[in-house]
């Protein structure tokens, strides 16, 4: 009776569909010649959008002073929005029908036949644009208006081979560099030294190295000063340096070859030692080209100035100089010598004072800058409310004064495409923010501009873009992490001011206080506002927006939010960080495109059940959140791949536990696509879940009894690409048996524990046949008893991170000679039994950051800690009570004067 019953059902479901595909072809039969040839417009659009996305790449600066060029980029940009937004509805709702059964298919016709008709007629209003650009195009643009960049290349604005000679008075703050490089040029060498100099643009290397050259150029036999361009000619360069050094025509060596034009250059030179300047070296092949021309001789010096971090290491390490910005009090002197040059010793009036360290500071050091802005000032009166007002204009001053533009532009244009977009989107965040390597790969890859590449995922392909834009000097590197890589970065001020002003060109994107939001572009594509009230309601529907970046918002209902979910329907990108928000709208289960939810630090306490509705979402960031449980429909989103998710307990008990997993979803293993899994409750199902996600980089595990130990571990030691594991016990008595631990993985550096041992001593696999390959370290409530730091050395020699927190141990702790080679980063908290630390000679000879936390008995300055050359951060807190005392009668604070930053 019941198959009977079925089949009747499957019989008339099937009739629906095919009724329901006949009314929807016959909808759209006006627009589209049928169903089946929507996918064609669709992929014609699709190859449309790359075409323009190509000429975009091409042609697009925001540099381009013809503005019908200007204009005509922008048509191409809002046109490749709109095909964007189209293929994406497209893709969305396709699937969605191929997905239903055929019951369902029949009572959606209607929406279906809406839904297809509209974007039939979409394509054809997109096609009919593309039209009229391309004659707009062949009427009034010319091929040459498209490629000029009249400010992206600062050699047109000056002779060949000439830099800009800066008075004496003006040189502040160079003299250490000026003297180190002096040495270098003399020193004992035989042969030749490659020296060279770097830094982002407008640091002032080239006005360093040229106050050099002509001080020192008369103690050189030849001498010559030749500028680069990125689009560099090897036969140009070598006739631009034999015109320096024998002051021939250009006539004359119109005819030589490369191989002619170095044997010449070779001649002039072997005669004495020479000095030659390279001056803004984009890449390395353009030295490598010419470099045989100074072998083999005697004490000669070539000076390479560069932005690029991959062209520095062209010298050796102890001819490398990295340029940073001005001291504050260098950059006030050098302000004041540009903007008061007229008056008594350059001296600033007292009633500007304030006001002019205050234009210093948002200068942040920049040479350049500060020289640009002061010369801007000296020229207007010195007036309070004139000064006043120039102060708020600043930073469009900054970013609109052609000659700061221009060189700091040089570094934009030179990047590809892919790389332009991820330089922006770091503009998206505020002023001084600390950008997290592993959130920008993942908001990167969620965005498109990272996709998977031969064997490399999307997030691999941009971490490489990081580093590139890193060593192009776009970004700046606040901290490393223990495999070297960049942990945290940000972005000078006025390199941000510039992204800005970009921003409104290409039509990237709009950032604001959101006090003005109410003109804003409605078409705006990506918005970043930051610091949003109550009071500042939304009332702009932004019909086309794909990014919301709003971190710290004040609002504490989802009232702020719930406009934006209802009428972006492309959102892609959702980071809401350090937000008070308290909810999440269900409305956001409408959000098909959304591939990134950043809520980390807000008070969210629970996501609603429309969230497993997001099929497209690759990243759910709810770490510190007050999230108890995710909803069901999470295992739903097949394309996950990060899913970040903890919570900290009540403030009286963090001190025992740092953080709780979260309830670990049934059917986790749903989620094969699935990268990341931080943090999750053990419970007698985890293993087996786990052992069906073979792409699992990252897995924090929280709550583990040792009954779970073995089978656990060993699902964990299985996994091919592990490469970061915390273990954290159910409380600090649980045993954890690591014999179980067997990791196959080369790839696993970073191990956690947070757990007594069953054994106490570290012979077990974990350390005995992997411990060469642990970079990170961090052990807590273990009780070794004996001293943990002669214990773990030999097993761990490759350690640049280390961290003993509630470990019990011997009263005295020993770093012994030789004892962690490589160490950077070593921390000692809450190990109550510690009374005495002795650091042996020859013992962390790379440490840089030392910090002794809550150590109650120690009662004496650390023996030997003088000895630590390389230390920079030391950090001796909550200490015994004769500690202070201790260490002024010793005299640390005159020994430790090389470190940098000391709290005690």
């Amino acid at each position: 009776m019941a198959e009977a019953l079925l089949h009747t059902v499957s019989k008339i479901g099937s009739t629906l569909a095919e009724e329901t595909t006949k009314a929807v072809i016959a909808k759209l039969s006006e627009k589209v010649k049928n169903l089946k040839e929507l996918p064609e417009k669709v992929e014609e659009i699709r190859n449309e959008f790359k075409a323009m996305s190509n000429v975009i790449k091409q042609i697009s600066t925001p540099s381009l002073t013809n503005e019908l060029v200007k204009d005509w980029i922008g048509e191409v940009r809002e046109l490749a929005h709109r095909v964007e937004d189209v293929m994406d509805k497209y893709s969305y709702h396709a699937l969605k029908l191929e997905e239903e059964n055929a019951l369902k298919k029949f009572f959606s016709k209607a929406y279906y036949v809406t839904v297809f008709s509209e974007i039939a007629e979409e394509i054809i209003q997109i096609e009919t644009k593309i039209e009229n650009v391309v004659k707009r195009r062949d009427r009034w643009l010319q091929l040459p208006q498209l490629i000029s960049n009249p400010l992206a290349d600062i050699e047109r604005k000056m002779p060949q081979g000439c830099f800009q000679e800066v008075p004496q008075d003006d040189l502040v703050g160079i003299e250490d560099n000026r003297r180190q490089l002096t040495e270098w040029l003399y020193s004992d060498k035989q042969g030749s030294t490659v020296i060279t100099v770097s830094g982002m643009g407008g640091l002032g290397k080239t006005t360093l190295v040229a106050n050099v050259y002509e001080r020192e150029k008369i103690n050189f036999t030849a001498h010559a000063w030749i500028v680069v361009t990125k689009t560099y000619d090897v036969v140009e360069l070598l006739r631009k340096m034999l015109r320096k050094i024998e002051y021939q025509e250009q006539s004359e060596l119109t005819n030589m070859d490369a191989h002619e034009l170095k044997t010449k250059i070779k001649e002039r030179l072997s005669a004495g030692k020479c000095l030659v300047v390279l001056d803004d070296v984009w890449n390395r092949e353009a030295y490598n080209h010419i470099a045989d021309v100074f072998q083999n001789l005697q004490s000669s010096s070539i000076i390479i100035t560069t932005r690029q971090e991959h062209v520095s290491t062209l010298a050796q390490p102890r001819h490398q100089l990295k340029l940073k910005p001005l001291e504050c009090n260098d950059a006030f002197n050098l302000f004041c010598r540009k903007a008061f040059y007229n008056r008594m010793e350059c001296k600033c009036p007292q009633d500007l004072e304030r006001l002019a360290k205050n234009i210093v500071d948002r200068c942040q050091g920049l040479p350049l800058a500060i020289v640009t802005i002061g010369g801007m000032l000296s020229s207007l009166p010195t007036t309070d409310y004139i000064w006043n007002e120039t102060y708020k204009q600043l930073r469009g001053e900054l970013a609109n004064n052609d000659h700061v533009r221009a060189i700091l532009n040089l570094s934009y244009h030179d990047t590809p495409g892919d790389l332009r977009n991820c330089f922006l989107y770091c503009g998206l965040f505020p002023e001084d923010h600390l950008l997290s390597r592993e959130s920008l790969v993942r908001l990167w890859a969620a965005e498109g501009f990272a996709v998977p590449k031969e064997q490399s995922t999307a997030e691999e392909v941009a971490d490489g873009y990081l580093r590139e834009l890193i060593q192009r000097n776009m970004l700046e590197v606040v901290e490393n992490d223990e495999l070297g890589r960049v942990s945290t970065c940000k972005m000078h001020d006025l390199v941000r001011d510039l992204a800005h002003s970009i921003f409104k060109d290409e039509k990237f994107s709009y950032a604001n206080d959101f006090s003005s939001i109410s003109n804003m572009d409605k078409h705006v594509r990506r918005l970043s506002s930051c610091g949003w009230k109550d009071k500042a309601a939304v009332k702009v529907k932004f019909s086309r927006l794909r990014t919301l970046v709003a971190l710290g918002i004040t609002a504490s209902s989802p009232q702020l939010l719930s406009p934006i979910f209802s009428e972006s329907n492309y959102l892609t990108v959702l980071e809401l960080q350090d937000s008070e928000i308290t909810e999440v709208p269900p409305s956001i289960g409408n959000l098909f495109n959304l591939r990134y939810i950043g809520l980390r630090r807000t008070r969210v306490k629970s996501l609603p059940e429309s969230a497993g509705k997001l099929s497209n979402l690759l990243t759910l960031d709810i770490k510190q959140t007050k999230i108890v449980k995710l909803p069901r429909g999470i295992v739903r989103l097949k394309k996950l791949r990060h899913l970040l998710a903890d919570r900290y307990e009540d403030e009286e008990q963090s001190e025992f536990r740092y953080f709780i997993g979260m309830q670990a979803p049934k059917q986790l293993s749903n989620l094969e696509e699935l990268q990341t899994l931080e943090t999750v409750e053990a419970n007698k199902d985890l293993a087996e879940q786990l052992m069906q996600l073979k792409q699992l980089r990252s897995v924090w595990i929280d709550n583990i009894r040792a009954a779970d130990c073995a089978n656990l571990f060993a699902t964990l030691s299985t996994m091919p690409l592990l490469s970061s594991l915390l273990l954290s016990a159910r409380d600090e008595n649980e045993e954890l048996c690591l014999q179980d631990l067997k990791p196959e993985s080369e790839k696993l550096y970073r191990l956690i524990i947070r757990g007594c041992w069953a054994d106490n001593t570290l012979d077990c696999p974990i350390f005995l046949d992997h411990g060469r390959n642990l970079k990170y370290l961090a052990i807590s409530w273990c009780r070794l008893q004996e001293d943990p730091l002669q214990l773990l050395s030999p097993y761990v020699p490759n350690l640049t991170y280390l961290s003993l927190n509630r470990v019990s141990s011997a009263g005295t702790l020993v770093l012994a000679e030789g004892s962690f080679p490589k160490l950077k980063t070593l921390v000692l908290k809450r190990m109550p039994d510690v009374n005495q630390l002795k650091i042996r000679d020859g013992a962390l000879t790379q440490i840089e950051g030392l910090y002794v936390v809550t150590l109650p008995k120690l009662d004496k300055v650390p023996q030997g800690i003088e000895s630590l050359h390389s230390l920079r951060k030391l950090c001796l807190l909550n200490l015994h009570q004769d500690f202070r005392a201790q260490w002024a009668m010793d005299g640390m604070q005159h020994k430790m004067r090389y470190v940098a930053e000391l709290r005690i």
